[in-house]
């Protein structure tokens, strides 16, 4: 079935009105359903009247929601409705066939209406918990857009599979600053270039963590703040470039909020799909590829895996920088040749792509900062970094792999510049990426911050570092991050 993509504007209609989730399509049939549970209460005159008008209310959004593509939230909801529906309908067509009228006594009429209001609210909470994403406009001067590239290393076979003659591809999303965009101008699909790939990404991501499709079936129906293809902001400067490795079993667009906030402020974000670990890879001739990578069980077996995957990951962000300077050198033509700076290079990761991030800059001194969100850092701890480093780790509670703040600490010491790990409080592992945006609001699973400030503070405080280290901005770097949370700051030779 074709399904309309409910748009930010009209979710955020509906938050102003009643702080739900939901489109004002669905927030009516909510109105309607409740109102034909309360005209059992009114008053005997005004019962007929809004009951009609609910119940007219009620079939009329059900129907335009079964066309335009109802969401299982809304199910609860005509469930209690269709209940209600006889009861309230009955006693009004009696009356005007002139019929004796039977009304149930208060206290018989009371136990159903009070399961039909609880069956009705479960729509709207379960749209609270598992809404359709709004991502947050960005703050930046420049509009944004993005596209998709793919690239295929011919240097590198595939790892991953048996083919000799295979060789390493990669999907890379880019988001840049753009020129003005016309009002009106259809946004970005999230997590794909169309919904049909959108959907394959999200059961894909749903199945990786062990949750039913249906649960974040909003989530391909949100639109971001980019557009893609659009034409890249004038002025002829060159931006400079941040390379983006997602989580393990993680997608290209899962920081998409972050990346977009940081093409508004100037700078071009290069995100990858890593086939074989992402968990659903749709390649440009339409074949998908799925994630062959699984924990053992086993932790010495996984901390020797991981350095593998990593190792392989740091490779695709090498040869995906390669690319971008054949790209600014104009030996690749796009749209955005001759406008990438790759003497200001970043490299970055959550999770197992933080890891993958601090390996690539050890391994390839092009990167000229590193930021990992959350990674625990696999491989070698021994070897130096280079370059000016930012950690942003979430709070230290009982649950956390007691090695890994030592192990962190100890690739931040060793650096031969100043690094930074900042900790967050309320931050919990997923509050790096966009699960707040759309993940049941659990302290434990997205952290305590918020849908509106998650975003802000990842992005914040990345900013800030990227400004001072890349564009050699003046200011107090260490008293705008110590504003987020602890701040540990790590000087060559020293540490505090």
């Amino acid at each position: 079935m074709w399904h309309r993509v409910p748009s930010p504007e009209d979710v955020r209609v509906t938050e102003i009105i009643a702080g739900l989730y939901m489109s004002p399509l669905e927030f009516l049939a909510v109105l309607g359903a409740v109102a034909l549970v309360v005209a059992r209460w009114l008053p005997p005159a005004a019962r007929p009247r809004v009951t009609i008008a609910a119940g007219a209310v009620l079939v009329l959004s059900a129907i335009v929601l079964s066309v335009v593509g109802i969401r299982w939230q809304m199910l609860p909801v005509l469930a209690g409705a269709a209940v209600a529906l006889p009861f309230g309908l009955s006693p009004v067509l009696r009356r005007r066939a002139g019929r004796p009228v039977w009304r149930a006594r208060w206290w018989l009429a009371l136990p159903g209406s009070v399961a039909c209001v609880g069956l009705i609210a479960v729509g709207p909470v379960a749209a609270w918990a598992f809404p359709v994403p709004v991502f947050p406009e960005p703050s930046g001067r420049f509009p944004v857009g993005t596209r998709v590239v793919q690239w295929t290393d011919p240097h590198r076979p595939e790892s991953f599979t048996a083919d000799p003659h295979d060789r390493r591809t990669v999907v890379v999303q880019l988001w840049y600053p753009a020129k003005k965009i016309r009002a009106g101008a259809q946004r970005a699909q999230y997590l794909g270039r169309t919904e049909r790939e959108a959907r394959t990404v999200s059961d894909a991501l749903a199945r990786e963590v062990g949750l039913p499709g249906f649960l974040v079936d909003g989530v391909p129906r949100a639109r971001t703040r980019s557009v893609f293809d659009a034409p890249v902001a004038g002025g002829g400067g060159r931006f400079p470039i941040v390379l983006f490795s997602p989580g393990s079993g993680g997608v290209r667009t899962q920081n998409t909020a972050w990346a977009e906030e940081l093409a508004s402020h100037g700078y071009v974000v290069a995100a990858l799909d890593h086939p074989y670990d992402s968990a659903a890879v749709v390649l440009a001739d339409g074949r998908t590829i799925h994630a062959k990578i699984a924990s053992s069980g086993d932790r010495a077996r996984d901390d020797e895996l991981a350095v593998g995957w990593t190792a392989v990951r740091a490779a695709d962000l090498s040869f995906v920088l390669t690319q971008l300077d054949h790209l600014g050198r104009g030996e690749i033509t796009g749209p955005l040749t001759g406008r990438l700076d790759t003497g200001r290079v970043a490299v970055t990761g959550h999770s197992m792509g933080g890891a993958a991030a601090l390996r690539a800059a050890r391994q390839d001194r092009r990167f000229d900062a590193v930021i990992d969100l959350d990674g625990y850092p696999h491989g070698p701890a021994s070897t130096p970094l280079h370059q000016p480093t930012l950690a942003l780790t979430q709070a230290v509670t009982p649950a956390t792999d007691p090695r890994y703040l030592p192990r962190l600490t100890k690739v931040l010491r060793l650096n031969t510049t100043t690094s930074y790990r900042l900790t967050i409080p309320g931050a919990a592992h997923l509050t790096f990426m966009d699960g707040p945006l759309y993940l049941p609001p659990v302290p434990s699973i997205v952290g305590s911050l918020g849908r509106t400030r998650s975003p802000h503070v990842v992005a914040a405080t990345t900013l800030a570092f990227l400004d001072t280290i890349l564009r050699r901005e003046p200011g107090d770097l260490a008293g705008v991050l110590s504003a987020y949370g602890d701040l540990s700051v790590h000087h060559p030779g020293n540490s505090r």
